[in-house]
């Protein structure tokens, strides 16, 4: 076999093992999308029954929740403004205790203390929640008890505020890292002309690397909300079960997710009313959620766009 013969077989060879890769990428690909389709099609579909039977304007305004009680009401707005106040006092938690740790890991931290400091930040996100829970439960809120009661405020031992700092402290690494990946990528060269301007290596971590990391900074604030948005056992052990409509966050009150663990039990007939509730609050999740990211990649290409 001619040098050029075994040259054409390579590259035969090579062009097929490229289009075989291609291939499993496409299906991986597909098999994504078809998940994302499925899912979808079947709270789409169970909802369709439930909007059947209660119009759609008593559901997104009605402000009584209980599809379980003999005298059923179906009213989204409790489980809406539990799971909106759960999110905000995480993400107040969250978000400058995210950003500041992104900077000194990005900005101050040497080599040795990043690679050591981020892998234990990151151990955050791997405890179970139902352990976050608890410890909400049995000790965030014995504290904020305590801490409140100088003051005159009892807070009742069923609260969105224990369970929404402790849904920050959760959420934490996954702002942290997103963010100090995004700071990370700003090119050295804006650092250093910052320097050679005569900033400091603060005002050139606030005023430089933080405003040209903004597009991903603000993609993991999104990451992290929807986080909390969908957190579940949390909010079910210690945010309490009670559908109310919330206005601070030392209230109980239930929140989307948790309503739908509570039903989901296998306790109601399939098909019931009662039972399909659930995909319609999951219905009403969703379409939250993706406003959420629509909004975040309409912020992300502004921003982009801007630096």
């Amino acid at each position: 076999m001619t040098d050029v013969a075994v040259r054409d077989f390579t590259q035969r060879r090579v062009r097929w093992a490229e289009r075989i890769i291609e291939s499993v990428l496409f299906a991986a690909a597909l098999v994504a999308i078809a998940v994302v389709l499925t899912i979808l099609y079947i709270v789409v579909s169970e909802s369709a029954g439930f909007f059947a039977q209660v119009p759609v304007m008593e559901f997104l305004t009605g402000t009584r929740w209980t599809p379980l009680f003999d005298n059923p009401s179906y009213g989204i707005l409790p489980l809406v403004t539990g799971t909106f106040m759960s999110t905000l006092v995480a993400l107040t938690v969250a978000v400058p205790l995210g950003l500041l740790v992104a900077i000194y890991l990005s900005e101050f931290a040497g080599a040795r203390e990043r690679e050591t400091i981020k892998p234990i930040l990151e151990l955050l996100a791997a405890v179970p929640t139902v352990v976050y829970g608890y410890f909400a439960l049995l000790f965030v809120t014995p504290l904020l008890q305590d801490a409140l009661r100088p003051f005159g405020v009892e807070l009742p031992s069923f609260n969105l505020l224990s369970a929404g700092l402790v849904i920050g402290l959760m959420i934490i690494p996954y702002i942290a890292s997103l963010s100090e990946d995004a700071m990370r990528a700003v090119p050295r060269a804006m650092r250093d002309g910052s320097f050679a301007m005569g900033a400091t290596r603060l005002e050139t971590a606030f005023r430089v690397v933080l405003p040209a990391a903004i597009s991903g900074v603000i993609g993991a604030v999104i990451l992290g909300m929807s986080r909390a948005i969908g957190e579940t056992m949390i909010v079910a052990i210690a945010g309490g079960s009670q559908p109310q409509m919330v206005s601070h966050p030392m209230q109980q009150g239930a929140t989307v997710t948790a309503f739908i663990a509570q039903v989901a039990k296998g306790d109601l007939p399939w098909g019931t009313l009662q039972f399909t509730s659930i995909f319609a609050a999951g219905l009403a999740l969703l379409v939250l959620t993706l406003i959420f990211n629509f909004a975040a990649f309409w912020l992300q290409r502004r921003y982009r766009e801007a630096y």
